[in-house]
């Protein structure tokens, strides 16, 4: 039974997919070939209208089909209208739609830091790609030192991203651990915590310098399954236990809006120093909730 059901749920997602892959791939296009900055924004808005329905539907059946087990709490001053920066740890695919059921329509449009290879997924890669989420390539450090022009394509590619704040509001989501945690890498990285790895501060430094002020602040999300190993097929199915998702917000400090230091040495020090603290706070509350080992 709960393989049917895990069955009928990638069915309905896969509709839902192509259903709304018809309007986006025609508004790709029209986004290739419209002249003018102007009008390709009113395309990029079209986008935006099609990716939040393809969110909606998929939210509604999986709150009636599914009926996950999951307690929300969220700031209640949230608005589409304001610009947000959402940084979250990472324990499954499960986390994206998660943070959808939280933040759905509360904030703007989600835009996510993806792994390039995600590019090549039918129509939502393309998905992504018309939307203009940044793709990471994430070089090792043998790759930079031997190309240090390497270093410069993800700051590109996220500079890109925060250009469209400058016409619309903007909620870009970062998983800043950079990968789905397990006891293995945390225990191959040798992680100071116990239920996440180690935070990469890069990308969120990048964008505070880049965004600043026209951010109304970070919302700082923790997610915490039951289940030790949570997986999206599992919660496809109907088996996933119970699953608890805490937002906070937080207010920017001055001195991350600086525009040209984010390369400087003590600013990196001062940053690596603020999120590891973030870490630790959420470390210790997700001690209280669970238990991954």
């Amino acid at each position: 039974m709960p393989i049917l059901k895990g069955l009928v749920s990638a069915l309905l997602l896969v509709l839902n997919t192509l259903f709304w892959g018809v309007p986006l791939i025609f508004l790709t296009l029209l986004k290739v070939v419209v002249p003018g900055q102007r009008l390709k924004q009113k395309v990029l808005q079209g986008l935006n209208a099609v990716a939040l329905n393809w969110i909606g539907f998929n939210l509604w059946w999986m709150r009636h089909w599914l009926k996950p087990d999951v307690t929300i709490s969220v700031p209640k001053n949230l608005s589409p209208q304001q610009g947000w920066l959402v940084i979250s740890n990472h324990r499954s695919w499960t986390d994206i739609f998660m943070l959808f059921m939280a933040l759905h329509r509360r904030i703007p449009m989600p835009r996510f830091f993806l792994k390039r290879q995600l590019i090549w997924i039918p129509i939502v890669g393309l998905a992504f790609w018309a939307l203009e989420f940044p793709f990471m390539r994430r070089f090792s450090r043998e790759q930079i030192a031997k190309n240090p022009k390497l270093a410069t394509i993800d700051r590109e590619s996220t500079e890109r991203m925060c250009r469209q704040a400058r016409n619309n509001p903007i909620a870009i989501f970062n998983f800043v651990e950079g990968t789905r945690f397990s006891v293995t890498k945390r225990d191959a990285q040798q992680s100071p915590y116990r239920h996440l790895l180690r935070p990469k501060a890069g990308g969120v430094a990048q964008v505070l310098s880049l965004l600043g002020s026209q951010l109304n602040g970070i919302l700082d999300v923790t997610i915490s399954y039951t289940n030790p190993s949570p997986t999206f097929w599992g919660f496809l199915c109907g088996n996933e236990a119970p699953i608890t998702l805490h937002a906070r917000q937080l207010d920017i400090p001055q001195w991350m809006y600086a525009p040209d230091n984010h390369d400087e040495k003590q600013h990196k020090e001062r940053f690596h120093t603020w999120i590891n603290s973030l870490w630790l706070e959420k470390d210790g509350l997700l001690d209280g909730q669970t238990d991954h080992d």
